[in-house]
């Protein structure tokens, strides 16, 4: 992109604004921007970190939307965070270090399986809204924090989610909601907002390596940044007008098409 053609500009809003829409109603925008960066001439590992990197701005403002559910969660964010950061620094680590070749070679099984598994997000909700209600019932409350018994198992694998987030990211929402929700006792949306806020503290950790250390498009992040915050607020206004499954299965269509034509190129 060092010489972009008004398209290809026009193009990054626009598909920007609309990542971050998805991320607000289903999840899985950066599936949408992906591609988008690959189509315009960017190599995939830059297109991966200029991605990461981008989708920022609207994780952060997801989060303050969200802060309300997460009053009373202080000791669950805490240990979750400080485990996100960690995780996503050894996925950040292993993308840098390991040969690009690694990473062109990896990443169609990561956007087949990303796009799979938010195109099966509405049976991992429903099966980890059920496990959350079982354990609320068991434990008498659906509102206060309840001790977590499984930090032991949750921790972990928290920290390989994270690890995944750090290296490519997509559909990371999907798959932290499903972890929360089967292995921590509280009500569905207090943990999507503790999902949200390690959405945030996954892409701040991969934001401050690739800024230092990665081959980021930064014209890209420059156009993409603003056009996914802004997208984001937009998405909860489209959320009342357009059904959630068009959004969700144009990306998974979109993802599986990407994963093939990578495959193909490989």
């Amino acid at each position: 992109m060092t010489d972009p053609s008004v398209l290809q500009i026009v193009l990054l809003v626009v598909l920007g604004l609309v990542a971050g829409a998805v991320n607000a109603i289903a999840g899985g925008g950066s599936l949408i921007v992906f591609p988008i960066l690959l189509a315009v001439g960017l190599p995939p590992l830059q297109a991966n970190v200029t991605n990461s990197v981008a989708q920022w701005p609207g994780y952060a403002g997801s989060t303050i939307s969200a802060r309300d559910d997460l009053v009373g969660q202080r000791r669950r964010a805490t240990l979750t965070s400080l485990v996100a950061v960690a995780g996503s620094a050894v996925g950040c680590t292993l993308l840098l270090v390991l040969p690009a070749s690694v990473f062109d070679a990896i990443v169609p099984v990561l956007v087949l399986l990303a796009s799979l598994t938010l195109g099966f997000q509405p049976q991992l909700k429903r099966a980890s809204a059920a496990a959350a209600r079982r354990r609320r019932e068991r434990a008498g409350t659906a509102h206060e924090e309840v001790p977590d018994e499984r930090y032991p198992v949750l921790l972990p694998v928290v920290f390989v989610a994270c690890v995944y987030g750090g290296y490519f990211g997509g559909a990371l929402g999907v798959i932290l909601i499903a972890v929360l929700s089967l292995l921590v006792n509280d009500s569905l949306q207090r943990l999507n907002a503790l999902k949200v806020l390690l959405s945030l503290v996954t892409a701040s950790a991969t934001v401050v390596i690739f800024a230092l250390f990665a081959p980021v498009n930064w014209f890209a992040v420059l156009l993409l940044a603003p056009s996914t915050l802004v997208g984001g607020y937009l998405g909860i206004l489209v959320a009342k007008r357009m059904p959630d499954a068009v959004l969700r299965w144009s990306v998974v269509v979109l993802g599986v098409a990407v994963a093939i034509y990578l495959f193909v190129k490989g």
